[in-house]
């Protein structure tokens, strides 16, 4: 038994107790668990660090499940922490979420079971550490972490404390992805040798003047992990074009497709061999402050000679995966979900009906089986990470601007250099 698990049976216990002490009581239906409710003993209690954004669009698919209970949030923010508190409320009816601050509070409550940690990237892997440590199970979005050695930690850790890990990179709990890796596995484009992907360019924030820290923020909490630096508003809320906090948006959005890539590939628990990049395009630091790729080409080559090209242009739209083939081949849109194919006639063994990738529910459902199961969700901690060290792998070469050859077992690149950026030490006290 974990510390989750043993966090959870107790108070399961003791209510299940309670209602046989006070049978002779008139008690609501749900409370028993009639009419199809689940009671509240048997619900999967959440706690939320980071809310933000993304944190605000996916809550309602954490909210609709019937057997979970979103009981406290946490925000460096003030007004993040009052809209979260706002959307959980009206949506139980009431004003029971509590919130923090500082997350270490939340995970200290023994009554929470899981988090969902929707912070920026920086924060991702330490939140989850923390998490894990603290016996609780997780959801975390991607990309796991920001470093490869980084994520061999969160995974170590997860192993040693028995946490449940499920990656949001949910598109492996979609219908068109997995349409399109069944045609892919059943060899109707033949045998594949090439994997385009293609994301949004990057974004360029202009330079601004360092200003006060806003009232009601925590800076010191928001930066969390990653070294101090001065209040700027553009690195504040352009936080994802640099370095440190964000990496860009090949890497944001670029574990979606290589998660996908290692999934139909079927090279879960490897890597490739080989990374390389070509036709970058930089923000020039006099007119940008912004520090990452706009756009670029990104490739690299496993072992059996199958190339994987990751694109990083046209604008903010046109994000695709497809899978090429000797006899043919297969592509997923992933602005609407449309799968395409050559020859076309394969498409006639797509089924009908499936969940978007834009609706995690599936996903959600699939992490909350594994919590009462205690068995591996489909985005566990393995190949969560070897799919982000993809494309760590390919930030290091680009930064680099020279070609890299790795060796997924002991996983360190064949350059003195690159390994030296394998790792950055995070800012105390968050060295988990």
């Amino acid at each position: 038994m974990n510390a989750v698990t043993a966090s959870v049976l107790p108070r399961r216990q003791f209510l299940t107790r309670a209602f046989a002490v006070t049978a002779p009581l008139i008690l609501p239906g749900a409370v028993l668990g009639l009419n199809g409710a689940t009671p509240p003993s048997e619900k999967i209690v959440f706690g939320g660090i980071g809310m933000g954004n993304r944190a605000l669009y996916i809550l309602p698919n954490f909210l609709s499940q019937p057997d979970l209970h979103f009981a406290a949030i946490s925000d460096a923010r003030e007004d993040r922490r009052q809209a979260g508190k706002k959307a959980i409320d009206a949506f139980y009816r009431n004003a029971d979420c509590r919130v923090y601050r500082d997350f270490r509070e939340l995970l200290a409550r023994k009554d929470v079971d899981a988090v969902l940690i929707a912070t920026g990237n920086r924060w991702h892997a330490t939140a989850s550490m923390f998490a894990a440590r603290a016996g609780k199970d997780i959801y975390c979005e991607k990309p796991i972490s920001l470093t490869i050695r980084e994520g061999r930690k969160l995974v170590e850790l997860c192993k040693r404390y028995g946490a449940i890990y499920q990656a949001g990179t949910q598109r492996r709990s979609t219908e068109s992805y997995q349409f399109a890796r069944e045609l892919v596995r059943q060899g109707k484009i033949g045998k594949i040798h090439t994997v385009e992907m293609q994301v949004w360019t990057g974004g360029t924030i202009p330079h601004q003047p360092n200003t006060r820290v806003p009232e009601g923020w925590d800076y010191d909490q928001w930066l969390g992990p990653v070294q101090w630096r001065p209040f700027n508003p553009g690195r504040v809320n352009g936080w994802a074009y640099f370095w440190d906090t964000g990496e860009g948006m090949h890497t944001d959005m670029g574990t979606h497709y290589t998660d996908q890539m290692q999934w139909v590939l079927g090279t879960d628990h490897t890597m490739p061999v080989e990374f390389e990049t070509s036709d970058m395009v930089w923000p020039d630091p006099k007119t940008w402050m912004s520090e990452t790729a706009i756009t670029g080409t990104f490739k690299c080559r496993y072992a059996d000679g199958v190339q994987g090209i990751l694109y990083q242009r046209k604008g903010f739209t046109d994000r695709y995966i497809r899978y090429i083939g000797d006899a043919g081949w297969v592509q997923v849109d992933d602005e609407t979900d449309v799968v395409t194919a050559e020859p076309k006639s394969i498409l006639q063994f797509r089924p009908e009906g499936g969940v978007s990738w834009s609706n995690a529910s599936s996903h959600i459902r699939d992490l909350l089986a594994c919590i009462r199961s205690r068995r591996q969700p489909l985005c566990h901690p393995e190949v969560a990470h070897r799919a982000q060290a993809v494309v760590e792998s390919m930030t290091i070469a680009a930064r680099l601007n020279r070609k890299l050859g790795w060796d997924p077992v002991k996983e360190v690149f064949d350059c003195a250099e690159a390994n030296r950026m394998l790792y950055r030490e995070p800012r105390a006290p968050w060295r988990v």
